[in-house]
């Protein structure tokens, strides 16, 4: 082997090595980004059901005493109008924390299963890509829930819209599954937090506290929106996507929406 061939094979090495080592990084933590900026709606895409993108039907999603609110004063009644509030980027490797609280009563005629229900969306589809009838973005959704005052009432548990989930090894096909986490009854806040490595592992905490954790998010071969999304390699392993919050008819208050993106240094192209 000539001396150029060596160095040829030496440099191979190298860069196979330094792949392998970059694989098994820990990721590195960039500082914590505000979503929201208690000021306006800037950065943020609203999507609601029966509406174009960019619709704010009935004044749905609003900004008020630096609050990030959803609200149905204006409805007369509720007719199926999902919400969706997207942030502009999506993301794959991050936590994230939001603070959260139920208000008020439901919107008249908002279905039972969402009484003090909302959620966030990740790993979800672009609302672009959304068709103009469609309720749900597909997606893996942290649900947040509130007590009744008397019955128990799990938070931070998983359903999924459009998509599964393995836990213990197992897929699971279940639309939802509860956490572990206490029920919070009245308008407290509670903290909200996800931690997202890809399509490897997603873990919800309550206050502090894991509640849930699963792998391999994925698409459902079973739902509509399976062959439309569905990348042109065949993967339906979802590695990241769009993050929303839900608007299901009941009053919500969100504040101090932030992101840790945890920032990879091995390129895009690898």
């Amino acid at each position: 082997m000539t001396n150029k061939q060596l160095k040829r094979l030496a440099q191979i090495s190298s860069l196979f090595l330094f792949i392998l080592l970059c694989s098994f990084q820990p990721k590195k933590e960039k500082g914590w980004i505000q979503l929201f900026n208690g000021k306006d709606l800037k950065d943020w895409k609203i999507k609601i059901t029966g509406s174009e993108l960019g619709e704010n039907y009935k004044n749905t999603f609003r900004v008020e005493d630096g609050l990030l609110k959803v609200r149905y004063d204006e409805y007369d009644t509720f007719n199926g109008e999902f919400g969706h509030l997207f942030y502009k980027h999506p993301y794959s490797h991050y936590k994230m924390r939001i603070e959260y609280r139920f208000v008020g009563e439901q919107a008249p005629n908002g279905p039972q299963w969402a009484y003090r229900n909302s959620g966030i969306m990740i790993h979800g589809q672009s609302p672009e890509s959304m068709e103009v009838d469609q309720d749900f973005p597909t997606s893996i959704e942290v649900q947040l829930l509130g007590g009744n005052g008397t019955d128990k009432r799990s938070t931070m548990n998983l359903c999924t819209p459009g998509t599964n989930v393995v836990i213990d090894g197992k897929l699971v096909l279940d639309h939802c599954i509860n956490s572990s986490s206490p029920t919070f009854h009245g308008d407290q806040w509670v903290t909200a937090e996800i931690e997202v490595i890809g399509d490897s592992l997603i873990k919800h905490f309550v206050d502090g506290k894991l509640v849930m954790q699963y792998t391999q998010p994925q698409l459902d071969e079973r739902d509509a929106t399976y062959q439309k999304l569905l990348p042109p390699d065949g993967n339906k392993l979802l590695k990241g996507g769009s993050i929303s919050l839900q608007a299901e008819s009941h009053s919500v208050d969100f504040r101090k929406v932030e992101l840790l993106n945890l920032g990879d240094d091995c390129p895009e192209s690898w």
